[in-house]
């Protein structure tokens, strides 16, 4: 292992007036009744390590009732270096550090990624097509900081464009100059995208096999501008920077088509209704649509294989693992991808897991586990 979570601290953060987690290299698995703040050490360390938390926040929200401030460090070490990371809120604004400079999220970002499965990720494939864009994003802008420009860029240039729909005075020709700007950005992330999701797609369809021995599944990517879904083979995974023009150059003159098609529509009702914030993620199972036909042991299998894949592309492309963190989700598994999951689990994969019950846990994996044993708040 190159680099990994040494020490977490946090003071006046949720419900810790002040807490020291020191991690094992490999498997940490934090122990205690509900409440007792297990999840709060997980966005923690989430937090500080991705510049996000899966419950999306106020800063105020992470300062504990009663005081005015909050602050949270982790310390990263291997390699011969020792790194410092930091996240403070301190008058309602949250801000982020490294080794004690003050930074942007983006600061912290990807010295060691890390990959969350918490219970709502359970509802993943069944839920909007909103969820499975932020799941792809929020793994790539990890990965990638030319990603979480192009996100960013993409995000203000639609809000601009929606802003002007909304305006009694819009017309075609003043969303001309809007369109070219969206069309660029957005077919620019759509291609990152796709290419990320074929690395996924890689390790996905062969975890998901082996996890259900006898059943198949495949991904696609459709976009809000196509009748049909985008062959991922068709830009891949790793598309040279002529492929990669290419594909912009052609998606990017689809969404022009494609705003020019429905403008009148647009306009009518404020807002625009083409581009990747429109575009989906399809799963299917033995041919079928996984959101409309899946069983929910097939639904939680897909959700497993996408985690267990986050995990083997952040090698792929980082040449070391993330820091991977389990929310309460063994009581939430069968014992069958209880097991899946914990075989992905090695001395090479530092991991969190929190639990209210050792008993979800084989001998094999606790034998190797540092366990912690949290009271109640």
């Amino acid at each position: 292992m190159s680099i990994f979570a040494r020490d977490l601290e946090v003071m006046d953060y949720r419900n810790f007036p002040a807490y020291a987690l020191a991690l094992g290299p490999g498997l940490t698995v934090l122990v205690g009744h509900n409440a007792a703040g297990k999840t709060n050490l997980v966005e923690a360390l989430q937090l500080l390590t991705s510049g996000r938390s899966f419950r999306k926040p106020s800063p105020a929200e992470l300062v504990r009732e009663g005081a005015e401030s909050c602050r949270l460090n982790l310390k990263l070490e291997g390699d011969g270096r020792v790194i410092d990371l930091g996240c403070s809120v301190e008058g309602g604004k949250r801000s982020f550090s490294r080794n004690g400079k003050r930074c942007r999220a983006a600061g912290v970002r990807g010295v060691v990624p890390s990959v969350l499965f918490c219970p709502d990720d359970l509802d993943m494939v069944k839920r909007g097509a909103r969820v499975r864009r932020e799941a792809l994003d929020a793994f790539g802008i990890q990965l990638n900081e030319n990603y979480a420009q192009l996100l960013s860029s993409y995000e203000r240039t639609l809000e601009q464009r929606n802003a002007l729909l909304k305006e009694r005075y819009c017309t075609p020709t003043l969303l001309e100059t809007w369109n070219e700007s969206l069309a660029v950005t957005g077919a620019a992330l759509t291609v990152h995208r796709i290419a990320l999701l074929a690395r996924i797609r890689e390790h996905l369809v062969e975890t998901y096999e082996r996890i259900t021995t006898k059943e198949t599944i495949s991904v696609s990517y459709l976009p809000s501008w196509s009748q049909g879904c985008v062959p991922i083979a068709a830009i891949g995974s790793a598309p040279a920077d002529d492929e990669r023009r290419a594909a912009i150059d052609t998606i990017s003159s689809r969404l022009m088509d494609a705003y020019s098609s429905r403008e009148d529509e647009e306009i009518r009702r404020g807002m625009t209704l083409i581009g990747p914030h429109r575009d989906e993620v399809v799963f299917e199972v033995n041919g079928r649509s996984a959101r409309s036909f899946a069983s929910q042991g097939q639904q939680r299998s897909i959700v497993l294989a996408w985690k267990m894949a986050e995990v083997e592309v952040t090698r792929d492309i980082l040449g070391r693992p993330p820091l991977l963190l389990l929310d309460d989700v063994m009581s939430e598994l069968d014992a069958m991808r209880r097991d899946a999951f914990l075989s992905c689990v090695g001395h090479d994969v530092q991991t969190v897991i929190t639990t209210t019950n050792l008993g979800y846990f084989n001998e094999r994996a606790l034998h190797a586990a540092k366990v912690v044993s949290m009271g109640e708040s």
